[in-house]
């Protein structure tokens, strides 16, 4: 049944192109509405796992991905709505510009997201060398699709006051809608980025103080006030439950590697294994042993840049090879495939991994595999039906080479994956992939990975051998 309670307030923060200060300006809009007592729920639009975890930094609530390649728009929509539980104000951050999607119709676009939910969008314009013309931008954005709710401007990038009058002026006489922050130019906004964007939140040192300082910065060139009337403007669709998901009660104990290393997981699919039953269990790839599980979750992340440090964690390699041979169920994902191969090359030297898959990783400069990914399932396996398509994500600057023998259970239809046809690594229980996949795109899979892990649990001889 449809409920109409009212929801909490939301708005978009979007922009005419990417590089606009879009992420600037949802930090420091979760961190002060945070600072103000409310409860901020974050979102980013597509697939990213860096952004999140800046907004997740600054919000104090795990940030949610809100994508349309992914997921359909029923499902998304539930998801939007059940995060957004117990929350005051919902912030969305958009991605690229506000019309820029998959196709020339701006399906999967940020715009196509604020229609489906009903949401006012903020445009945070870069200003650099203009002024009256910032009018005919907006005004073309307001016009393009009328069902966006174009609701605010924020202006970026401001040489001056007398910058800031003419702007100001040209917005509200031309496009009635109010300009509710400007922000000076100003350096010390950059955030320190390297070959795959932001480095991610729980990796920076200097993150909590970045939030800091960005807050700062823009606490006096924001009008909070006038940006949460429009977040109050809100008017949600009804409300839709996400259906097939029933919690299950302890089946499996699966382990998390969860550190510096790996941590691009969305919170989605460790919601969903727990609720197909797993107990989960977070592991230190830099200095823990590997503890009495059931099955193992390797996420994403920059082995690259930990090598020596993964490599010296010899007695955690042997525990994971030894522990594969003897059947344990392991899911891994682009650095968690990394991990598991014999070694990884970068910047000349060479490190040891894992082993258990029969390839070596070269890092190179240029991205080997960057977008949206579609798959059939080709090959039996205990994760997925042969013959299932599967929607995710790749980003990677790192190729396999070497390969000896193995199976892969996806032919890539768009994308890239392990060679540009197939992905997905299959060796006794293993399950390795260039792949992200999201849990609200995929029910099977955690219902198959508990399912997998428990009967692991159901065999004593193995486990035994495992924890001796």
């Amino acid at each position: 049944m449809k409920s109409t309670k009212r929801m909490c307030s939301s708005v978009l923060i979007s922009a005419p192109q990417g590089r606009s200060g879009k992420t600037v300006v949802s930090l420091a809009l979760c961190a002060l509405l945070r600072r103000r007592g409310l409860s901020v729920q974050p979102f980013k639009k597509g697939p990213d796992y860096i952004d999140p975890s800046w907004l997740t930094g600054a919000a104090g609530r795990s940030c949610r991905n809100l994508d349309l390649f992914f997921m359909p728009e029923e499902t998304l929509l539930a998801s939007f709505q059940q995060a957004c539980q117990g929350a005051d104000v919902a912030l969305i951050e958009g991605a690229m510009g506000l019309y820029d999607g998959l196709d020339s119709a701006g399906r999967g676009s940020t715009a196509h997201l604020a229609r489906l939910l009903n949401v006012p969008v903020i445009l945070v314009v870069n200003t650099t060398r203009m002024t009256g013309s910032i009018a005919a931008m907006v005004m073309g954005y307001q016009r393009f699709q009328p069902d966006v709710k174009i609701a605010g401007v924020i202006l970026n990038n401001v040489s001056g006051s007398r910058h800031e009058r003419k702007l100001t002026t040209a917005v509200e006489q031309y496009c009635h809608i109010p300009v509710v922050g400007s922000i000076p130019r100003d350096t010390d906004l950059y955030m320190t980025e390297r070959h795959l964007g932001l480095i991610p939140f729980p990796e920076n040192k200097q993150a909590e103080s970045t939030v800091d300082r960005i807050c700062r910065k823009l606490e006096q060139h924001l009008d909070i006030d006038s940006i949460l009337t429009i977040a109050h403007s809100f008017e949600a669709a009804p409300r839709i439950p996400l259906t097939g998901f029933k919690n299950k009660t302890s089946l499996a104990r699966i382990g998390v590697m969860l550190d510096r290393v790996f941590n691009f997981y969305y919170p989605e699919n460790l919601e969903a294994l727990s609720r197909a039953g797993a107990d989960l269990v977070f592991i230190d790839s830099l200095q823990d042993r590997l503890p009495k599980v059931d099955g193992l979750y390797i996420g994403g992340g920059f082995p690259e840049l930990f090598l020596e440090e993964l490599e010296a964690n010899r007695l955690l390699r042997l525990d994971i090879a030894n522990a594969i041979e003897d059947g344990l169920p392991v899911y891994a994902e682009c650095a968690g495939l990394m991990y598991l191969c014999r070694g990884i090359r970068w910047q000349g030297q060479w490190h040891e991994m894992v082993g258990i898959i029969p390839a070596e990783v070269e890092m190179s400069v240029r991205p080997k595999g960057h977008g949206y990914v579609e798959a059939e399932v080709i090959e039996k396996n205990p994760y997925f039906p042969i013959g299932l398509t599967l929607r995710g994500h790749e980003f990677h600057h790192s190729k396999l080479s070497k390969l000896d023998g193995v199976k892969f259970a996806y032919r890539i239809r768009q994308g890239h994956g392990i060679d540009g046809e197939l992905d997905g690594i299959i060796y006794k229980k293993v399950f390795a992939a260039y792949t992200h996949l999201h849990a609200l795109s995929i029910p099977e899979w955690a219902e198959a990975f508990v399912s997998l892990s428990s009967q692991e649990r159901e065999c004593p001889s193995t486990s035994a051998l495992r924890n001796q």
